[in-house]
């Protein structure tokens, strides 16, 4: 496969359409030898883009990342990470305000050995500070130089609105990118976030593109395959339903006619979409890595989209 790189919204940074997140393959379930293998491969195979968070497995993401990325050239990455979770029993150590914000980027790049963040993202929205310190706070990362760009997370399409405004109004350095949940199964945002993030001039990168596992097929109603997420998390419950089952049997199909797996259609599913700039892929193996990306179809047939969405509905 032949990767394709994307603009970040309406900005000049480029990234890989598919990326490599650190929430399940950096620092938590995945020894770190197999996680810094899953980024080197992705590398080789055209990933620039590698995305964690400062509250995945408490800064052990962002650590093994860094001695990943450590003997790699840093201009050649897009490296992100993320701000909001409680990281201690501090009261200050959570949250958007200024002194969270700016301190925990400060950690943030001692852990992963660089000087700078590409992107960094506020990981939700904070009720209880005022946004204006929180986007000054950001925009002053960016000019510090420590930030390239930030961006949003699971925000609503209001309050992008109201932070791209308040940068216009001081003249400061507005949110480039949004990162939502979105996949076959979890469609909200079509309606709402990504019209908005384009009508911003936002890119989108997407987490869970496949659904937590449920999209690559190996689930199905009468069984879970040991030793995976499904055996010990609530996180797939939403989905474990014969609707959902249903879907996929009738999509399973389509990917066979196409030459791909149900994950490869998936992914190439969410990465028809212009607004997307990238999708951000999980692994706990190698080889579910190399699956997942091996053949991406960056350009569906319209049969095979209306195919699709007679299944999904909407």
């Amino acid at each position: 496969m032949v990767m394709e790189y994307r603009n970040l919204g309406q900005s000049g940074l480029k990234v890989s359409a598919v990326s490599l997140g650190g929430w399940l393959t950096q620092g938590g379930s995945v020894d770190d030898k197999t996680a810094i293998e899953c980024v080197h491969f992705a590398f080789e195979n055209g990933i620039n883009f590698f995305d964690t968070a400062d509250v995945y497995s408490q800064g052990k993401s962002e650590f093994v990342l860094g001695r990943a990325i450590a003997e790699m050239k840093r201009s050649d990455l897009v490296i992100s990470s993320k701000v909001f979770g409680t990281m201690s029993e501090n009261v200050n150590d959570r949250g958007l305000s200024r002194k969270h914000i700016i301190e925990s980027c400060e950690r943030s790049l001692e852990r992963l050995g660089t000087d700078y963040l590409d992107i960094y993202f506020c990981h939700r929205y904070d009720d209880e500070t005022p946004l204006e310190e929180t986007v000054r706070a950001m925009s002053d990362l960016v000019s510090s130089g420590m930030v390239h760009y930030w961006g949003t997370s699971v925000w609503t399409s209001t309050q992008m609105r109201d932070a791209c405004a308040l940068a216009e109004k001081f003249h400061g350095y507005a949110p480039q990118v949004e990162q939502p949940h979105y996949n076959m199964l979890e469609r909200d945002i079509e309606e709402d976030q990504m019209l908005t993030a384009s009508d911003l001039g936002m890119g989108l990168t997407v987490w869970s593109p496949l659904a937590g596992g449920m999209l690559t097929g190996k689930y199905n109603s009468t069984s879970v395959p040991k030793g995976t997420r499904a055996e010990s998390t609530e996180f797939l419950n939403p989905y474990m339903n014969e609707e959902t089952f249903e879907k996929i049997r009738k999509l399973e199909p389509i990917a066979k006619d196409l030459d791909c797996s149900l994950s490869q259609l998936a992914l190439s599913w969410i990465l028809r979409k212009k607004e997307v700039s990238s999708a951000i892929v999980g692994a706990t193996k190698l080889e579910q890595l190399k699956e997942n990306i091996s053949n991406i179809i960056f350009d569906l047939p319209k049969d095979s989209i209306e195919k699709i969405a007679s299944i999904l509905g909407k």
